[in-house]
């Protein structure tokens, strides 16, 4: 199976991939991780993103060919990307799922800001000023009700995620419906935007009411 990733930088795309291939057991191919690991000071240019590219796509292949699916962490937000990719995945005769995460902008931005590089989800993140983050959302291409994917929350903590990604992977024939079932969770909520105060997590930020 290959596993695209759609939604806002912030959004939560790397913390979902990380976990879901720990409880997957497959390949996570981090074009951020890539970035860094290949260049001391990254310039973001159209030829570096071309080599990163290219040797993404080729891990990918590598992985599909060797029957390990993958999880393919890179920018989705063009059509033409997520086509190509799914191309790829035709000739490998696998199956790909998209996976929508949604959250508002300015939530997705203030937890841009707020990352801490000594974790690892965010140790190797690229960093947006606000109009580069303005500028990416406004140029995102939405998936088409022909795209096969699957909408999942960006607040939502893991579990409650791993619910409907598991949910979408029954339809699609991959896991039977027991293995679905040992995989659902009650859904959850997480704050993006941490204290500054020990770490803690700040409950006053929370943006939610109960009727």
């Amino acid at each position: 199976m290959l596993i695209l990733l759609y939604g806002f930088p912030g959004a939560g795309k790397t913390h979902f991939a990380t976990s879901l291939t720990q409880t997957l057991d497959c390949a996570h191919v981090h074009s951020d991780r890539i970035r860094n690991e290949l260049f001391e000071e990254p310039r973001y240019d159209e030829q570096e993103q071309g080599i990163i590219n290219h040797l993404m796509e080729y891990m990918a292949e590598e992985f599909l060919n060797a029957g390990i699916s993958v999880i393919y962490d890179a920018s989705m937000s063009r059509k033409s990307d997520r086509h190509a990719m799914r191309e790829l995945a035709r000739k490998k005769h696998v199956k790909t799922l998209l996976v929508w995460f949604q959250v508002d902008p300015d939530t997705a931005f203030a937890r841009l800001r707020s990352r801490d590089r000594r974790k690892t989800d965010d140790k190797f993140a690229i960093e947006y000023s606000e109009a580069d983050f303005r500028r990416y959302a406004s140029r995102m291409q939405h998936p088409e009700p022909t795209e096969d994917y699957v909408v999942v929350s960006g607040k939502h903590t893991f579990p409650s995620q791993k619910t409907a990604v598991f949910k979408k992977f029954m339809e699609l024939g991959l896991i039977d419906n027991d293995t679905a079932r040992a995989n659902v969770a009650k859904p959850g909520m997480v704050n993006l935007i941490p204290s500054s105060m020990n770490g803690r997590v700040d409950m006053a930020r929370r943006n939610i009411n109960i009727r």
